[in-house]
């Protein structure tokens, strides 16, 4: 009976802003449904701190983007997730929950799968865009799979791995209808005139790929629009930092630069220049037109080639299962190609009135409840393991 007064412990890892989303999300709904007092500790970043987890290494540890560039990583990362995995197997959790970061968390969850100890991992990886064969990984590391999109969970259960769709928590955090006028009066920007939101990520490689690219398209969308103003979020200041050189090389540029609140940046906006990643799921939830793009070093972009097995890399045409945005990669993501097709969205009203039906639509499907649905799932496999105990 000893151990049924012990505090329940959930054990988390989450390695990036979007699992830090989804994580806090999650911590959100359990708070209330679990009997007594909780403990929730791991890897993860501030919202889950908010929601009263215990960060016993920062998420920031995590977050390294592409193959090549993690190379250098490797032996810190390892250390934490053998010195987190010597923890927990000497002190079991009740469970543990695994937030996106695949490469990391399964070789986590598949050691304390075979100990007892049952894991969740919540966001399927993308095994129907590219890397198929991880499903054999999945069905021996995962108890149960949270699937943020509604046909991840056929694909898991002919695989063996139990899933449940949960929907994904931006889609209730976001409203149907977004507030255009009111973003620009939080931001200071003119309320009438065309405004294009521009991100080009929120981590140094990807502002030392694509921002000088994204500075010259937007210097050339000026000279082509001379009213349009572009408005871009910088997430932290060591990145506003990265990105001031980039401001003062184009001193004429009608550009406002914010400090985080890169939703109401894209909420103000008439059209968005985005970088591939979660952030375009936000943008069609918003039911903004915009064009994708990315660049990564050689090397990395020829293994992802390799590996896809979709024609599309952003979230909005994932999801709508044919190209409804522009995406502009690598090589083709030239200044004059990112100009001239966000000028393209920003003008079309035609494209725009289509795309906003997509992505309410879209919207609509994804809209769960998901810290209620995720919680249920999660509290439940907890009191399962409890009432055995």
């Amino acid at each position: 009976m000893a151990l049924q007064t012990r505090p329940l412990r959930l054990a988390m890892v989450a390695g990036e802003p979007s699992g830090d989303l989804l994580a806090a999300s999650l911590l959100k709904g359990l708070q209330g449904r679990l009997e007594g007092t909780t403990q929730y500790y791991g890897i993860g970043g501030p919202r889950m701190i908010a929601e009263g987890f215990e960060a016993h290494w920062p998420m920031e540890k995590l977050t390294v983007r592409g193959y090549v560039e993690a190379l250098r990583h490797i032996p810190e990362i390892l250390g934490i997730r053998n010195e987190l995995k010597r923890q927990l197997l000497a002190d079991p959790p009740d469970a543990f929950v695994g937030v996106d970061a695949p490469d990391f968390n399964f070789g986590l969850e598949q050691p304390l799968r075979e100990a007892g100890i049952p894991t969740v991992h919540f966001v399927c990886p993308s095994i129907w865009a590219w890397r198929g064969g991880r499903i054999k990984k999945i069905a021996k590391s995962v108890d149960h799979m949270l699937c943020v999109f509604p046909f991840e969970t056929a694909i898991l259960e002919r695989a063996g791995v139990a899933a449940s769709y949960v929907g994904h928590p931006l889609a209730d955090e976001i409203p149907l209808e977004p507030d255009t006028a009111g973003a620009r009066r939080t931001l200071g920007l003119p309320e009438s005139g065309p405004v294009i939101a521009v991100l080009p990520g929120s981590r140094r490689s990807e502002i030392g790929l694509i921002g000088p690219t994204f500075f010259d398209a937007m210097a050339l969308m000026q000279q082509r629009e001379p009213g349009v103003r572009f408005v871009m979020p910088a997430a932290t200041p060591a990145l506003r930092a990265l990105l001031q050189p980039l401001v003062e090389a184009h001193p004429g540029l009608a550009l406002t630069l914010v400090d985080g609140q890169s939703q109401v940046a894209m909420t103000a906006a008439d059209a968005i220049l985005v970088k591939s990643g979660t952030v375009t799921l936000e943008a069609a939830l918003l039911k903004k037109p915009m064009v994708i793009s990315y660049k990564v070093p050689w090397l990395t972009g020829q293994i992802m080639r390799r590996q896809g097995y979709l024609p599309y890399v952003g979230l909005p045409n994932i999801l709508a299962g044919r190209f409804v945005v522009p995406e502009l990669l690598q090589h083709f993501a030239t200044p004059e190609a990112l100009a001239d097709a966000t000028l393209t969205q920003l003008r079309d009203d035609v494209n725009r009135r289509t795309l906003k039906e997509i992505f309410t639509e879209m919207h609509h499907v994804l809209k769960q409840n998901t810290s209620q649905r995720a919680a249920e799932v999660v509290a439940g496999i907890v009191e399962k393991r409890r009432g055995r105990a």
